[in-house]
């Protein structure tokens, strides 16, 4: 198995954003990752519906969004009206989760769910058959260029047993790293979301590769 790259256009060029997603699509990034923050469940604002619906024209690839905000279940619709093909909500912003990731579906959209560091596993034990993506969060939510917490490789590793042979993507975002990268694919990563380790330098196929241990 490849593991899947999502390069979080968090770290790109927001005065271009446009051509940095063909960028990433033209070096081989399987999905655009997007992180929708909202000031009050992570200390960070970024961007919304509409950004989201002007940069759809330019890749087919799939829109991994990521709704860091509180409350989401109102504005789920939103965004896939604007072209998410992923949206995972958190576990810790949601009161409703099982409604929230119905609703999704509902929607015609894969649903995801996001864990932040200190969230035990076991939040997912109820709702395995409502998910598409688990969103492990290897770092603490609201800005890039973080260090990987360690602790977050055997969290993946129990929740790939939990997993078992359901189709769910399993999905690491936070400090990712080449020299990471190998222990969390060992562990049953099947994809991750990588900001300053891709747009780190002008090579991005080259950073993205590395990230895939090729």
């Amino acid at each position: 198995m490849t593991v899947k790259i999502a390069p979080s256009i968090l770290s790109a060029d927001f005065a271009r954003l446009g051509e940095e997603v063909r960028a990433i699509d033209n070096a081989g990034g399987d999905w655009i990752h997007i992180d929708v923050m909202d000031g009050h469940f992570v200390p960070n604002l970024t961007i919304g519906p509409a950004v989201i619906k002007a940069l759809r024209p330019h890749t087919a690839r799939p829109f991994d969004v990521h709704l860091m905000i509180n409350p989401a279940q109102p504005f789920i619709e939103d965004y896939a009206k604007a072209g998410a093909d992923y949206i995972t909500v958190h576990a810790e912003a949601d009161l409703h989760i099982d409604r929230s990731l119905q609703l999704i579906r509902s929607l015609g959209k894969k649903a995801g769910l996001s864990l932040n560091p200190a969230t035990p596993e076991n939040v997912l034990e109820y709702l395995l058959d409502r998910l598409d993506l688990i969103l492990v969060m290897s770092v603490n939510p609201g800005f890039g260029g973080q260090s990987f917490i360690e602790s977050q490789v055997e969290k993946v590793a129990r929740i790939r047993k939990m997993i078992g042979d359901r189709p769910i993507e399993l999905e690491v975002d936070g400090g990712v790293t080449a020299e990471i990268a190998p222990r969390l694919i060992k562990a049953g990563a099947t994809a991750f979301v990588a900001g300053s380790a891709v747009f780190k330098t002008p090579d991005y196929a080259g950073n993205i590769a590395a990230l895939r241990g090729i």
